[in-house]
């Protein structure tokens, strides 16, 4: 009895607090989209904000949940066959680069005005996926070296600082970028988006821990959720195709446009 009323105050945990089923729920909910399309972080970030975490310390803690559910989902893709090793190790390096940077800055600052600017680009990045053109899967081939891969090393270090900095709705713009550019079906994008965002993630947790801006506690049992919910969202999204991605790209980015154009505050 005495070691576990040790265990209890050693952890500040209450045991009948509704915060930690709720961030479980709220973690399956965000692994599933993010692992889907993007902006998971949008539910997450704001609830633990409201349960009274400062803005830094809730997006530092958000990282781990983050992290859980791209290492879920990397092991679910892979369960159904899909990779795309090296180039997403390639990728993943470079956002990893970025996110050192983009996290130190978000000890510091906020980025409401950046959230305006992202909120218009990902309804411009979700109507060019939904309404594009068919691609000819035949007649198309992926574009994964060469001048390609160097441009994709120069652009992924930039998103890894957006990624550092705050990470929401930034599948988005992995989507984009891998889809158009080097010509991945949706599919494989999801697959390579997880590894790229489970390498460069773990930039960001060093330098928000080193900060002290991690809630471990809230962070575990956020993860917890997370991790179930990419799993649960990559081999479902392999088995339902690209169709059902494209449903999740157009809710989740009106979703997020909205939270991030009307309440920033």
């Amino acid at each position: 009895m005495v070691s576990i009323l040790y265990i209890y105050n050693v952890f500040d945990l209450d045991l009948l607090s509704w915060h930690y089923p709720l961030l479980i729920l709220a973690g399956f909910v965000a692994g599933f989209i993010n692992t889907m399309a993007g902006g998971g972080s949008l539910i997450t970030l704001p609830l633990m904000i409201f349960m009274g975490l400062p803005s830094a310390v809730a997006n530092g803690t958000n990282r781990i949940a983050i992290f859980m559910s791209a290492f879920s989902a990397n092991a679910g893709f892979k369960s159904k066959g899909i990779s795309n090793y090296p180039f997403n190790v390639y990728l993943g390096l470079s956002g990893l680069l970025g996110a050192l940077i983009g996290a130190q800055i978000a000890i510091d600052i906020k980025g409401e005005l950046f959230n305006k600017i992202l909120a218009i680009i990902m309804i411009i990045v979700v109507l060019i996926i939904v309404f594009k053109p068919k691609i000819d899967s035949i007649q198309v081939t992926e574009r994964l070296k060469g001048k390609h891969l160097l441009i994709s090393l120069l652009t992924f270090f930039f998103i890894g600082i957006y990624g550092g900095f705050i990470n929401a709705g930034i599948g988005f713009v992995i989507m984009l970028f891998l889809h158009y550019y080097n010509r991945l079906n949706l599919i494989k994008v999801n697959a390579t988006k997880v590894v790229i965002v489970l390498i460069y993630t773990t930039g960001a947790i060093v330098t928000f821990a080193i900060a002290g801006k991690i809630n471990w506690i809230y962070a575990l049992f956020l993860a917890s959720g997370n991790f179930l919910g990419g799993w649960v969202s990559s081999r479902w999204s392999v088995k339902k195709g690209e169709k059902v991605i494209k449903l999740f790209l157009l809710i989740m980015v009106f979703i997020m446009s909205v939270r991030l154009w009307f309440f920033n505050s």
